[in-house]
């Protein structure tokens, strides 16, 4: 079986249900994201327009025509001493895990948070349960910064946040 290519790309208005159909397959079955529910399309509306007007990227890969994943830089505090430092977000669909995608958008990220201003980027990332998260930032030169220990409850267990970063 061949594989479509995949395209990185900025997202779109129109990518926004896709985008929250990634999400929400997080939100609901995995702990990637302390969410325990699906967002709402109006919530990611406004998230999209803010990082806009920020002039932060919110990317999308893309392959045959279908989102499989998305990565996005926020503000990562909003006191304003923070501004030059995002935290990254990234999340891929179940089928889409183990072809590179993760590498492809968070590359793509970095490079358009450097674009954008930003001097560094943390990641915020669930242990245990973010192996692969820690791989990838950890190939991508962030460094472990910290742990915060049981600050997360989900699936009848307690979860560990672990604070990496990088410097662009």
């Amino acid at each position: 079986m061949t594989v479509p290519r995949a395209t990185v790309r900025p997202a779109r208005r129109t990518d926004l249900p896709e985008v929250a159909a990634v999400y929400g397959h997080h939100a609901l079955h995995g702990v990637a994201t302390f969410d325990e529910a699906l967002r709402p399309l109006a919530e990611w509306e406004r998230k999209y327009d803010d990082l806009l007007a920020r002039g932060l990227p919110f990317l999308v890969t893309e392959e045959a025509g279908r989102v499989t994943g998305f990565a996005h830089a926020g503000p990562y505090r909003p006191k304003p001493a923070y501004r030059y430092t995002v935290e990254d977000s990234l999340y891929l669909a179940p089928d889409a895990t183990g072809r590179g995608l993760g590498a492809a958008l968070l590359g793509a990220l970095l490079d358009a948070c450097g674009h954008a201003g930003a001097r560094r980027v943390v990641a915020v990332i669930t242990d245990p349960g973010g192996e692969a998260s820690v791989a990838l930032h950890r190939r991508f030169g962030f460094t472990e910064a910290g742990r915060l220990t049981a600050v997360g409850y989900k699936h009848g267990r307690w979860l560990d946040t672990l604070l990496f970063q990088r410097e662009l």
